[in-house]
C-alpha cells in the first residue's frame, strides 16, 4: 500500500514475478473500462507480465459496492491460494484493503431510493458534506471518526444503514478475522520528491490524451453523476469540458487535489495499519522487501 503515485504498480509486478504471485487490485477506480489514462491503470504489457485481478470488471455505470468488492476480492484470493500461488492485495483504496485484512462484515445495502435521494439532495446544498458528516457523529461516532471525511458516498451509507434500522452502521458491520497470514508493505517516498512525481505523472496523462478519454466516456453516455466520474482528475477535466474552466487551471487543480489526496492517505494508512513494514522507494528496496517476505515466510512455516 502507498500514496498515490508512490509505485505501487511497479514494486508489485517485480514482487509477484519473485514470488510466483497474482496481483489483487485494492483501487476503486481500476474496476471500471475505459477508465485508463486518469487512474494510471496497469497497461497491456504490465498486465501481461503477471496475472491481475479485478481490474476491468465493470463499467463506469455499474458502481461496485464495498460488499461487492470484497466478495470478489476474497475469491480471487482464494483462487490463487488455491493453485498455489501468492496473492499480493496491491492498492491505495484504504477502505478495500482493510475490510479485507479485518475481514469486515458488511449490512447489505439498502434499496431505499427516496432516503439516498434526500441524503444525496442534502449534500449538494452548501456545507452538505459538513452536516451529513455531523449527523453521522450523532447516529454512530465510531464510523464518524473511521470513515474518510471527504468520502461522500461512504457517509451517505453509513447514514442509510443508521436511519434505516436504527442501529450504528459500526454495530452492524463487526469482523470475521479472514484465514490469511498476512504481510503488510507500505511504500514511502520523501514528500518533494513524490509531489514533483505527481504532477510530472499528470502532466504525462494529459500528453496521452486524458482529456480525450473523459470525452469518449462522456459521449458513451456516462454522466457527471456517476461514481466513477468522479475520481480525481476526472471531475476537474469535467469543468473543463462544460467551459466552466480552461485546461490551465483544471491542471492546477488537479495537482492540488492531489496533493491532499496524499496526505490523507498517508495519515489514513498509518492510522489503520499499526503493523506496516514500511519502504522507502529507491535503489535496493526491493531487495530488502524480498529478503523480509522470506524470513517473514520462514517463521510462519517453523511456527514462530
Amino acid at each position: 500500500m502507498g500514496a498515490t503515485a508512490v509505485g505501487k504498480t511497479a514494486y508489485s509486478l517485480e514482487l509477484a514475478a519473485l514470488l510466483n504471485g497474482e496481483v489483487v487490485s485494492a483501487d476503486s477506480r481500476y474496476l471500471y473500462r475505459g477508465m485508463n489514462i486518469g487512474t494510471a491503470k496497469p497497461n497491456a504489457d504490465e498486465m501481461s507480465r503477471v496475472r491481475h485481478h479485478l481490474i476491468d470488471v465493470a463499467n463506469p455505470d455499474d458502481p461496485w459496492s464495498l460488499a461487492k468488492y470484497k466478495r470478489a476480492a476474497t475469491h480471487a484470493i482464494e483462487d490463487i491460494q488455491a493453485r498455489g500461488r501468492l496473492p499480493l492485495l496491491v492498492g491505495g483504496s484504504g477502505q478495500y484493503v482493510v475490510a479485507i485484512l479485518e475481514g469486515w462484515n458488511i449490512p447489505p445495502r439498502s434499496e431505499n431510493s427516496v432516503l439516498r435521494s434526500q441524503l444525496e439532495e442534502t449534500l449538494r446544498e452548501p456545507g452538505g458534506l459538513e452536516g451529513l458528516r455531523r449527523q453521522l457523529a450523532l447516529l454512530d461516532p465510531e464510523s464518524a471518526a473511521t470513515i474518510d471525511i471527504h468520502n461522500s458516498r461512504r457517509i451517505i451509507r453509513a447514514l442509510e444503514v443508521c436511519i434505516l434500522t436504527g442501529r450504528p452502521f459500526s454495530a452492524q458491520r463487526g469482523k470475521t478475522p479472514p484465514p490469511y497470514d498476512v504481510f503488510v508493505l507500505g511504500l514511502n517516498m520523501p514528500r518533494p520528491k513524490l509531489y514533483a512525481r505527481i504532477d510530472e505523472r499528470i502532466d504525462d496523462m494529459l500528453r496521452s490524451g486524458w482529456v480525450d478519454e473523459v470525452h469518449r466516456l462522456v459521449e458513451r453516455g456516462y454522466g457527471w453523476n456517476l461514481p466513477a466520474m468522479s475520481a480525481l482528475g476526472y471531475t476537474q477535466i469535467g469543468e473543463h469540458l462544460r467551459g466552466e474552466i480552461d485546461l490551465l487551471e483544471a491542471t492546477r487543480r488537479i495537482k492540488a487535489a492531489s496533493r491532499r489526496l496524499v496526505r490523507r492517505q498517508t495519515s489514513w494508512f498509518r492510522s489503520h495499519f499499526r503493523n506496516t513494514h514500511w519502504y522507502t522507494v529507491g535503489d535496493g528496496a526491493l531487495e530488502v522487501m524480498k529478503s523480509d517476505i522470506t524470513a517473514w515466510g520462514r517463521r510462519l512455516r517453523s511456527g514462530d
